[in-house]
Parts: C-alpha cells; sequence; structure tokens
C-alpha cells in the first residue's frame, strides 16, 4: 500500500502589473509575519530580485533560482535558500531570469512551468503551509505562470488617482485565467497600500476601491512609514527592522486579517 502523496501548500500570487504600489514589500512582509504560525516559501519571480535582497541575499549570493526551476534546468529542493527568517524559506530570482519570458515562448505548456515545478516537488514542499510569489510588474508570461499556479491573488494598491484604473486590468486578467488555465484561481483582495493619512486623495481613493469592490477590500491599510522604506537596504523585513514601527503593525494586522478570512472561506465551504 503506498503511502499519500503530502498535502498541496495553499499558493498565493502578490501581483500588480504597476510598478511601485508595494508590491515586493507586501510579499516579504506577509511572508514573515504568517511564518510565525506555519511554514512558508517565498518565490521570487520578478527579475529586479527584490524580495531577495530585502530577505538579505545580495546578488552575488544567490546562484541558480526561479529561472532554473522554470527552464527546468534544477529541481526546487535544489535551489531553495534559508532566510533569516524562522519558518521562512526563499526561492531567489536569479540573474537569467529577466531572459526568462522571451526563452519560454517556443516551450510546450509555457505557461505551466511553475505549476508543473511545484507539483513535481511535491516531497520537498512537504510540511510547507504556504507559498508566497513575489510577481514581476507586468502581466507577462511570467506572471502568467504564477496565477496559473495559484490558488488566489492579492492586489496591492497604492492610494493614488490611477489607482482603481490599473487594478481592473489585474482582476480581468484574473477572471480571464480562471476561466481558461486555473478554475481554482480566484482574487483573494485588494490591499490599500501606501495610505497617507494626512493627504486627502487616499481617502478619497481607499473610498472609491471599497465602494467598487465591496469586501474584496481588505480592512488592513499599509501607511506610508519610513521604516517599511529603511527595511530592505539592511536584507530585513519591517517586521525585524523595527516591529514598533507603524508599519510593521500594519502587516501583522494584515496578516491576522488573512488568516481571519481563510479561516471563513474554509467554514463556509463545509
Amino acid at each position: 500500500m503506498s503511502s499519500p502523496s503530502p498535502a498541496r501548500p495553499k499558493i498565493i500570487a502578490i501581483a500588480n502589473q504597476k510598478g511601485g504600489v508595494g508590491k515586493t514589500t507586501t510579499a516579504i512582509n506577509l511572508a514573515t509575519a504568517l511564518a510565525t504560525t506555519r511554514k512558508v516559501l517565498l518565490i521570487d519571480l520578478d527579475p529586479q530580485g527584490n524580495a531577495s535582497t530585502g530577505l538579505g541575499l545580495p546578488r552575488h549570493e544567490r546562484g541558480q533560482g526561479s529561472y532554473a526551476l522554470l527552464v527546468g534546468a534544477a529541481p526546487l529542493a535544489e535551489l531553495i535558500k534559508p532566510s533569516r527568517i524562522p519558518q521562512l524559506a526563499l526561492l531567489p530570482a536569479d540573474a537569467d531570469l529577466a531572459g526568462a519570458e522571451i526563452e519560454l515562448i517556443d516551450v510546450e505548456a509555457r505557461e505551466r512551468r511553475l505549476l508543473n515545478a511545484l507539483e513535481a516537488a511535491r516531497d520537498t514542499l512537504d510540511g510547507t503551509d504556504l507559498i508566497i510569489i513575489d510577481c514581476p510588474p507586468s502581466l507577462g508570461l511570467i506572471t502568467l505562470n504564477a496565477l496559473v499556479a495559484a490558488d488566489e491573488v492579492l492586489v496591492p494598491l497604492q492610494c493614488e488617482f490611477f489607482a482603481l484604473e490599473g487594478v481592473s486590468q489585474i482582476t480581468r486578467t484574473i477572471e480571464r485565467v480562471s476561466k481558461t488555465l486555473n478554475p481554482n484561481l480566484k482574487l483573494g483582495g485588494i490591499i490599500l497600500t501606501m495610505f497617507d493619512k494626512r493627504n486627502n486623495l487616499s481617502e478619497l481613493v481607499a473610498a472609491d476601491v471599497r465602494e467598487f469592490f465591496g469586501e474584496k477590500v481588505y480592512d488592513t491599510i499599509i501607511p506610508r512609514n519610513i521604516r517599511i522604506t529603511e527595511a530592505p537596504s539592511h536584507g530585513l523585513p519591517v517586521l525585524v527592522y523595527d516591529h514598533r514601527s507603524a508599519g510593521a503593525e500594519a502587516y501583522v494586522a494584515l496578516a491576522q486579517e488573512w488568516i481571519r478570512r481563510e479561516k471563513q472561506l474554509k467554514e463556509t465551504a463545509q
């Protein structure tokens, strides 16, 4: 009698085709906060590699990473790196990832490369509860791989004038992917970031987004905070760099809200 295969981790893609919205910061700090109660793998799929840097892994120490996984050059077990955070592992972005969009164009099932690689790594991922994917700021083939592999998408949304226009594009993409490539994919939520309470525009944008998307918008708001900005230069999540800062407290609250929402989803499904 064969033993049952390990349970599949929940997979969250953090995506927005617009850059500078707090996407990588959210990936790093949400992963760090959730790693206090579960085992987490952060996958850096952004060629800029900022999530890797923000977790203290400089470029010269990365070696192979997410590019090698996508092209099948190495299995996940050989590519995962530990981080300074207990229970948080990292699949870094390697230098060649920038060329993956072009190299994968003619590859069979090119949009399923990440999904297939993770499925093949079930034993490696045994015990991992959650995978968080930091996507590039585009809706290209790399992001598509993340959406095909993911169960849900969290969309960080900067509180600025063009915010709604940008988020409508990613939500349409999520709908198309769920209809054609990944029926399990859903919009997990929208996270308001870089909120400046001194700026009336932030309040207006937050109100507009909540009116349009309703309960999909998280109650937790991530403020503009100098500690959030400083932390990556020290190779640390803001939760470690300054756990008493307003930014750190906001990401702890975000993780707690994600856990509550996840519990409610499971109860509703029963």
